[in-house]
């Protein structure tokens, strides 16, 4: 059988896409089914042998995938054809109250309630993975002293480990969402065709409660069709978001490996990696690139997620074909991203040296900032102290000199600061502000 989609051969982790594979989906179906059976036999509905023989059988050894493909080319409609195949499989009379009161999206989206249990169970287990990398570095460099930029140009001195604290606590922001909102996304419903209950009989209400408990999943309490899509769209959303924050991340390892700032690099396995097939001496932050390549495709997927939640009256299907693709690509490609995100940190190559020389070529210009600072705390304006630094800046650059002498050659300045306290403000390991507090406060809130 040939292969069109990458992430049947190129992307994904088998445990979240074994969640997402066809027989792990009909098994949910089933599971939907037999607790059903079980709800409506506590309540008489369905004899308890009965609801027994069906239990047994809604299990992919006897109600097959081949077996449902079949009857869905014969019926058209996919969850009848599960119904068709389940009630085959049970012998005597239970096969006559498999699905009894239910519609198709009862069991499709308390069936995806379950997938998406698994999927954020898997995802959580990986932010916390990442976490624990990104920790990792900030402690390890909380005292590794770097340039801090901004729009792309050198800012003030900061620490690596800053930096990596920053990315931890980034993540432990959207580890916090995702958490907050599971309860929201995983969420089921037993409520017939239109949400009023009424093929259930009189006792409803209780036949739904007992088949959400029995799955462990929250329950669509006013409820149309189907379950509210809001509550997908929220889960895309939420993925999407930890995308952009996985691409930040990557983006600043690549920005990092540029040729001309190279104070950090991936991975890179010299025995066989190949950077280049034609550049023999290129090491490409392949790994990263990817990770932004994917978060592309996430985030591109809260459109449809939002467009599934106005459907018409109590329901209509063109939610469906949309949600096939999306939940199990957004859960997938987001689980391949967190690994790998991890992995790149995890084994990241970190040039204290080359930030340090890059920190020394910009020849104190950096430090103006703490300069201007000590000159307003021996008595000068702000203003007037920000001018005399921006002047002494430009003089220093006009001149390719190190700001300390164009500082030294202005007697506003040398009136005010003696040599030795002009060398203490020009000194990038003294202003590095709560660097390390911030680091080690991040650090042990995050792990």
């Amino acid at each position: 059988m040939s292969l069109l989609c990458p992430i049947d051969f190129r992307y994904g982790r088998p445990e979240m896409k074994g969640i997402f594979e066809e027989e792990a989906r009909l098994q949910r179906l089933l599971d939907v089914e037999a607790a059903l059976a079980r709800a409506e036999a506590k309540v008489g509905l369905v004899p308890r042998e009965a609801a027994a023989e069906i239990t047994k059988k809604a299990t992919t050894k006897y109600v097959t995938v081949k077996r449902v493909e079949e009857l869905e080319r014969e019926t058209r409609h996919d969850l009848m054809a599960v119904v068709l195949a389940l009630t085959e499989a049970c012998t005597g009379d239970a096969g006559k109250f498999v699905h009894l009161g239910a519609t198709s999206n009862d069991i499709q989206d308390s069936a995806t309630a379950l997938q998406l249990r698994e999927a954020i169970q898997v995802i959580d287990e990986g932010l916390g993975n990442l976490i624990e990398a990104l920790s990792e570095l900030a402690a390890k460099h909380k005292k590794t002293i770097m340039l801090g930029r901004t729009h792309g140009q050198a800012a003030v001195p900061i620490t690596f480990g800053l930096k990596m604290a920053v990315f931890a606590s980034d993540v432990a922001r959207q580890r916090e969402r995702l958490r907050q909102a599971t309860p929201r996304i995983v969420v089921g419903k037993m409520s017939g065709a239109v949400g009023t209950g009424a093929a259930f009989g009189p006792r409803a209400s209780e036949i739904q409660s007992s088949v959400i408990a029995a799955l462990g999943i929250g329950v669509e309490e006013a409820s149309t069709q189907v379950v509210g899509r809001d509550r997908h769209a929220e889960f895309i959303a939420v993925v999407a978001n930890l995308a952009a924050s996985l691409e930040k991340f990557c983006t600043e390892v690549r920005n990092l490996q540029r040729t001309e700032i190279g104070e950090v690099a991936e991975a890179f396995e010299t025995t066989a990696q190949v950077g280049s097939s034609t550049m023999a001496n290129k090491e490409n932050p392949i790994a990263s690139e990817n990770v932004c390549s994917l978060a592309r495709i996430v985030r591109s997927l809260v459109t449809p997620a939002l467009e599934n939640v106005p459907l018409w009256h109590e329901r209509d299907l063109t939610n469906s074909a949309a949600e096939r693709i999306l939940i199990p690509h957004a859960c997938v490609l987001i689980d391949e991203m967190l690994a790998r995100t991890t992995e790149i940190f995890r084994t990241l190559r970190v040039f204290p040296d080359r930030m340090k020389s890059n920190l020394e070529a910009t020849k104190g210009q950096v430090m103006a900032e703490a300069v201007m600072m000590s000159l307003v705390g021996k008595g000068l304006g702000r203003q007037e102290a920000h001018k005399i630094m921006r002047d002494a800046a430009q003089a220093a650059r006009a001149r390719d000199v190190h700001l300390r002498d164009a500082l030294l050659a202005d007697p506003k300045v040398t009136k005010i600061l003696t040599k030795k306290e002009l060398d203490a403000a020009l000194d990038p390991t003294a202003y590095l502000g709560q660097s390390t507090a911030v680091v080690d406060s991040i650090v042990k809130r995050v792990r």
